[in-house]
């Protein structure tokens, strides 16, 4: 164990005294004063026992007063990260934060709104949200952003914490991340395959409990997917097994993996090696593996020839994941669109561009030599195409643009491998804006400072494109007097998006319009009550308030709402799709977004209907449709929604009932 030096003890004792002492005036330098003491001590494991034992007191003595930490009852644990990784003096608040939290969980101190079960809850959390500091383990990214002195400090108290709290909760909340991580079904599997190999590591996943056994389902589908890839393992190995295997060994093999691959969303490398194995010699067992429905196994028998040579030329141990975007086409009947096959064909043979080819490498962690750019090229669109609600942002603020991708993959495909194809090659897009063609090489940069290259390798290709086009057509529509999406969106996304459209926010006065007329409209365009029940055709593209779990506004998001439906409990639900990765945020108010277990689709996040329509502010409807419908929507409705409003996003703007013209 690291040992501290005593002067250093001491030395903070007197600058915590100085701290109690100081005046309003002094009280700010001496914080920083004693943040720089925390930074020291953090280093070493009794620097942090030191701290654990003078954390409530510095609490008390309010030296979190005037920060993000001042309240505990209000911390996210998902933010934890972030504030670690932005070093000091950010970093050295949060280590203090996290020992106080630990002595409320251990009830060494009570905290009048936090009880201990609360920060051991938290504390679970945290450790979740930051495995890779709890085993040790940092990212490439973190490797690279994060300076030597700041890893240490975050290993050191994790670690600590580690040392110091039951871990039992750890591995039940892991095991529930997993879950709930894979029932969105994310093309970009990295994550879940992260956090499954950990918990296989470092975990006793043996035992007969239904936590244990659902988290083996997990292990099993990327380790040992049937019972030859268990007593077989490795590539070679199982290669070797399946030459000597007889029909009905091999049919034992392809139900086991069709079936925990449609039951997780992941693939493991064996069921390449197995596909590749069986396609050509035993093509009755390619639906069994794929675990295809009756449209699906139609679907194989009718265009077997070009999926198999998708299969031949795209799938590999590395490569793999595309399997399930494959099987998820065949089910959709995907493959009867000519003009889909079209496209694959030529997607087959183009070149694609170096630039384009250097950052679909860079977004792989681990790229195969043996793997073309091309290969990984098709694989993603495979992906994307089977998997329209599982693509994501990463932490780039491109919500529109991965909006955009998935709306095509849903109901213009063929537009978007087309697309894929010209960026590919090209490095390059043209779109069309209100008679003028906008060349992306040729536009100023949109959104974007910087790439994050965490995202699918569809995305990696068209984001920046697509970014810089966006960004194009709102600076060309800023100035009407009104919402730049109302003409950007259908000029962007396609002529489907409906030519009305209603905002609740003024762009001119920064004010709030005639809330209730707003509302109104948008439950008489969807609330199947107050519609006709009529059934959404197409996604709509609408903008959301974005808040904290407090319910303060944080900023604007673009999310899709797919339908509003009963589940199966009855309620009308919102269903959408949330492209930033992650559809379970604390919305503040108890909004909490489902993902599962109230009728969701895979990849959907879900909401009550007056929820959803809370944080709203514009969208898209048919003028026609709701013209005769307004006047039935009732005013407690229209109320219970403006509550909602006014006491979250709302206390940042005027509130203007003028009534404004749609």
């Amino acid at each position: 164990m690291e040992l501290t030096s005593d002067k250093v003890f001491t030395n903070f004792d007197q600058s915590l005294q100085e701290f109690i002492d100081s005046g309003t005036l002094t009280k700010k330098e001496k914080a920083a004063k004693l943040a720089s003491h925390i930074d020291i001590l953090s280093l070493t494991r009794s620097g942090l026992a030191f701290l654990y034992s003078k954390s409530v007191e510095l609490d008390r003595a309010e030296f979190f007063k005037g920060t993000s930490w001042n309240d505990p009852d209000k911390l996210v644990p998902y933010l934890v990260k972030g504030t670690l990784k932005y070093g000091h003096p950010s970093s050295s608040f949060e280590t203090l934060s996290e020992l106080r939290m630990l002595r409320f969980a251990k009830g060494e101190d009570v905290h009048k709104v936090v009880s201990a079960a609360d920060a051991q809850s938290f504390l679970e959390e945290v450790i979740v949200h930051n495995l890779e500091f709890a085993l040790r383990e940092p990212t490439e990214e973190t490797r690279m952003r994060m300076p030597e002195r700041e890893l240490k400090k975050a290993f050191n108290l994790f670690g600590f914490i580690m040392s110091e709290m039951d871990l039992k909760g750890v591995y039940e909340k892991l095991i529930e991340e997993i879950r709930l991580i894979c029932e969105q079904r994310p093309i970009r599997t990295s994550k879940a395959r992260e956090l499954i190999s950990l918990v296989n590591r470092r975990f006793d996943t043996s035992g007969n409990s239904e936590k244990d056994k659902a988290i083996r389902v997990y292990i099993d589908a990327l380790y040992s997917p049937s019972k030859g890839a268990k007593a077989n393992e490795g590539k070679d190995a199982y290669s070797e097994f399946l030459k000597h295997a007889d029909e009905k060994t091999l049919a034992n093999e392809a139900l086991e993996m069709g079936e925990l691959m449609n039951a997780t969303g992941l693939v493991s490398g064996y069921q390449a090696i197995f596909l590749k194995h069986i396609v050509n010699e035993y093509e009755d067992l390619v639906p069994i593996c794929l675990d295809l429905n009756d449209r699906g196994i139609a679907e194989w028998e009718k265009y077997s020839e070009l999926v198999s040579s998708l299969i031949l030329e795209t799938v590999s141990w590395d490569n793999c994941q595309c399997i399930y975007g494959l099987a998820r086409m065949l089910r959709k009947n995907l493959f009867s669109r000519r003009a889909v096959r079209v496209g694959l064909e030529n997607l087959r043979r183009i070149k694609v561009n170096p630039q384009v080819e250097k950052r679909i490498l860079k977004s792989l962690s681990n790229p195969d030599a043996e793997v073309t750019a091309l290969q990984y090229l098709i694989g993603g669109t495979i992906k994307v195409l089977g998997q329209p609600l599982g693509v994501g942002q990463g932490n780039n603020p491109t919500c529109q643009s991965a909006r955009g991708i998935s709306m095509w993959s849903q109901h213009s495909p063929a537009k978007l491998i087309d697309m894929i194809i010209t960026v590919s090659t090209q490095n390059n897009l043209i779109m069309r804006f209100e008679n003028q063609n906008l060349i992306s090489n040729n536009l100023i940069k949109g959104l974007l400072d910087q790439l994050d290259y965490n995202l699918d390798v569809v995305s990696v290709v068209m984001v920046p494109h697509l970014d810089k086009i966006y960004n194009e057509m709102m600076r060309l529509s800023t100035g009407r007097l009104d919402d730049p999406h109302k003409w950007v969106n259908p000029a962007m996304y396609g002529q489907w998006i409906q030519v009305g459209f209603a905002s609740c926010y003024d762009y001119m006065s920064n004010s709030i319009m005639d809330f209730p007329g707003y509302v109104r409209i948008f439950y008489a365009a969807f609330h199947p009550d107050f519609n006709g029940n009529q059934h959404m055709v197409y996604p709509n593209p609408v903008g959301i308030f974005i808040t904290s779990n407090k319910g303060d506004m944080i900023g604007f998001h673009a999310v899709s709402l797919l339908r509003v439906e009963k589940s199966p409990k009855g309620e009308v639900r919102a269903y959408f799709l949330n492209p930033n990765n992650e559809g379970r945020q604390d919305w503040g108010q108890n909004i909490l977004p489902s993902v599962h277990g109230k009728g969701e689709k895979k990849g959907e996040s879900s909401l009550p209907f007056d929820q959803f329509a809370a944080r709203v502010y514009a969208f898209h409807y048919s003028p026609l449709d709701v013209k005769n419908r307004i006047n039935e929507v009732p005013a407690e409705e229209i109320q219970k929604v403006e509550k909602l409003a006014r006491e979250s996003w709302g206390k940042s703007y005027m509130w203007n009932q003028q009534t404004k013209l749609w």
